[in-house]
This record gives structure tokens, C-alpha cells and sequence, in this order.
């Protein structure tokens, strides 16, 4: 599943790129999980080589130069990329792809491990990329990548998710085709809860001895089982997602009928595909809050509705507090009911409107 319109990368991952991965506390844990199982699984030590691309601000590379594992970051938003210089990170502002893969192996090592997470869907040329990854592997280097399962999308209308940063809604079928072009294979997978459900697949070189695991052939039979191999699967979809749509138009304009102040939390990409669907603007929600400081003061894009301090939701006691992505609600309101706020309702809209 790809987009047939798309914005070049240079527009979108400019020096003042805003998404800092650290802004959130339960994926700096995710990332810390995987490091602590990782480097044990694979045997990594001080002998070895660790290369993420799209490192982002350090937020998982961390892990690794604490353990005294050398890393290297590859990312080429000048925001971020200084945030994890300043870690003591070493990074390589560049976007990722075969020509740069084959820069790197004529300087230094190949890689025992490369991560990619939620950035394969981020990649126009997704199989020079794969082909980077395949040159830079050590002969049994293993690759992990985490992104969106497009099964999840499909299952639970994760329309929000469809925008111009990404280019590509992966299944682990065609993940699988991509890798074996590249000579690559994918040798295990793990179904993940993060960003309404993510694989992260286990590639390795096709000439490497590991076998492959079973949970690949369990998570293709489910793909095939919940029809993403057909194309009637996909029919019902604009349908489920113009109900959405009613839903929140009838809910905000319901509040501002009966006088209720709603209010948006989070900033997000996700949040502005719903809300310039939805023809949402600051009539119906006059702003929405953000914890990074790097969006506050601004405004969404189309929208226009601006994005302040959550310091400000203490003193404006709204009554309902929208939260647009998601996939952090839980973690979102356990900060806001933190601060004082016990008396708002919480409300998300996708994958229907629900109301905490």
C-alpha cells in the first residue's frame, strides 16, 4: 500500500524538524526494553558495531553508549541530530540509502545490528534503502525494524495514520518481497502494541545460518486470514472512516452548543489528518496542547489552530480534552490527572469516538 502523491524529503525532514522522540516517557521505555533484550540476544559488547538510522535525538542510542557499545546514529534533521550529538552520539546527518551504506563500509566496520524504527514507511525509495541496509550487514549482522502493521490499520480504521511523511503501509508480505530483492531475509517477527500495532521484523543476510523462526509464517497466515491479499478487503474503508468523521463533528459541535470547553492534546501528524479531514479549526477547538517545546507557539498546519504549553489546562479547567494521538492516551492522562486535571473528560476519536 503506497501514496501516489508525496512531498520531496527535503521539505519534510528540514533543520527545524519538531518531533523529538524523548518528548515521550513511554517510548523512551519501549526503546529501553528492546536495548536490554537486544544486547544480550545478540551478543553485542565493546568489540561491536551498532548503527540506527533515523536516531532521531539519541532517545534509544542511549542505551547502547551507556553499555559501552559503539554506535552510530544516521539522521538528517539538524534538530534532533544535535539533540544526540550533545548525548555524546555520534551522528551522520545524511539521509539514509545504498549510496551512503557504501560510504560508510569503505571507512569503518560493517554493522552487527541496524535499527530502523518507524522509519521504513518514511522512505520513497524504499528499495535502495533495503539494498543500504543489505551492503552495510555484517555476514550474520541482524537488522530490526519496527513499523505500523498495515493489518492494524485496515482492522481498526487508522485512517490518521495515511499522511505525507509516510510513504508506505507495510505488511509482512511485502516487507518480506522487498527483503528478498535486496538479498535479505526476514528470520522473525514480533507482533508490538505500539502505534496501534507494529511489527518489528529480524532480517539478516539470505547466506546467514539462522533459521527462521515460526511466528513468520503464523503473522503471513494471519495477513492472508484478515484479507490483505484481497482487494474487496479495502472497499468498506472510505465508509468506516466518513463515520469517524460525523462522530466528531456531531461531538464538538454538541459541546459548543451545551457550552462545554474542548480542548486538544497533542500535536501530532496523526491529529492534523484527522482534523483537515474533518474540517475541524479553532472555532470548534480554539487550541491544542503540547509538551515539546519545539511546536509550542506554533500552529497545525491547514487547521491553524494553535499549540500551546499544557501548564495552561490547569488554569482553563476544560471540560473535555481531545487527545489526538491515540496511541499515548494512556500515558497522556495519566500526566494531565498528575498535574490536577481529574475533573476533564478524556475523548479520542479513532478507531471510534470514546469517551473516559
Amino acid at each position: 500500500m503506497q501514496t501516489e502523491d508525496f512531498v520531496g524529503a527535503d521539505d519534510l525532514f528540514r533543520p527545524d524538524y519538531a518531533y523529538f522522540s524523548s518528548t515521550s516517557s513511554s517510548w523512551l521505555a519501549h526503546a529501553k526494553k528492546y536495548c536490554d533484550a537486544i544486547i544480550p540476544q545478540l551478543g553485542l559488547s565493546t568489540g561491536s558495531f551498532v548503527v540506527e538510522i533515523a536516531s532521531n535525538d539519541g532517545y534509544l542510542l542511549k542505551n547502547f553508549l551507556s553499555a559501552g557499545i559503539p554506535c552510530l546514529g544516521i539522521e538528517p534533521t539538524a534538530s534532533t541530530a544535535a539533540a544526540a550529538e550533545k548525548l555524546g552520539i555520534p551522528v551522520l546527518r545524511k539521509f539514509f540509502g545504498k549510496r551512503v551504506s557504501e560510504e560508510l563500509v569503505k571507512k569503518g566496520p560493517q554493522a552487527d545490528l541496524i535499527i530502523g524504527n518507524n522509519v521504513y514507511a518514511h522512505v520513497p525509495e524504499i528499495n535502495d534503502f533495503t539494498q543500504g541496509m543489505a551492503a552495510l550487514l555484517k555476514p550474520e549482522g541482524v537488522i530490526t525494524l519496527e513499523f505500523p502493521h498495515l493489518l492494524k490499520l485496515v482492522e481498526q480504521t487508522l485512517f490518521d495514520t495515511v499522511y505525507h511523511e509516510h510513504f508506505s503501509y507495510l505488511s509482512l508480505h511485502a516487507a518480506r518481497t522487498i527483503f528478498q530483492a535486496a538479498g535479505l531475509k526476514i528470520w522473525d517477527v514480533e507482533e508490538l502494541s505500539s502505534h496501534g500495532g507494529s511489527l518489528r521484523v529480524y532480517g539478516c543476510l539470505q547466506s546467514s545460518v539462522r533459521p527462521t523462526s515460526r511466528r513468520v509464517a503464523e503473522i503471513l497466515k494471519k495477513e492472508q486470514k484478515g484479507g490483505l491479499l484481497r482487494q474487496e478487503t479495502y472497499f468498506g474503508f472510505q465508509a468506516r472512516v466518513e463515520k469517524i468523521k460525523e462522530d466528531l463533528l456531531n461531538f464538538l459541535k454538541d459541546c459548543q452548543k451545551m457550552g462545554k470547553k474542548v480542548v486538544g492534546y497533542g500535536a501530532a501528524a496523526k491529529g492534523n489528518t484527522l482534523l483537515n479531514y474533518a474540517g475541524v479549526k479553532a472555532d470548534l477547538l480554539p487550541y491544542v496542547c503540547d509538551a515539546a517545546p519545539s511546536k509550542q507557539g506554533k500552529y497545525l498546519p491547514g487547521s491553524r489552530i494553535p499549540i500551546r504549553s499544557p501548564s495552561i489546562l490547569t488554569q482553563a479547567s476544560p471540560e473535555k480534552i481531545l487527545i489526538l494521538p491515540w496511541n499515548l492516551a494512556e500515558e497522556i492522562v495519566g500526566s494531565l490527572k498528575d498535574v490536577g486535571l481529574t475533573r476533564a473528560r478524556f475523548v479520542t476519536a479513532i478507531p471510534f469516538l470514546s469517551t473516559a
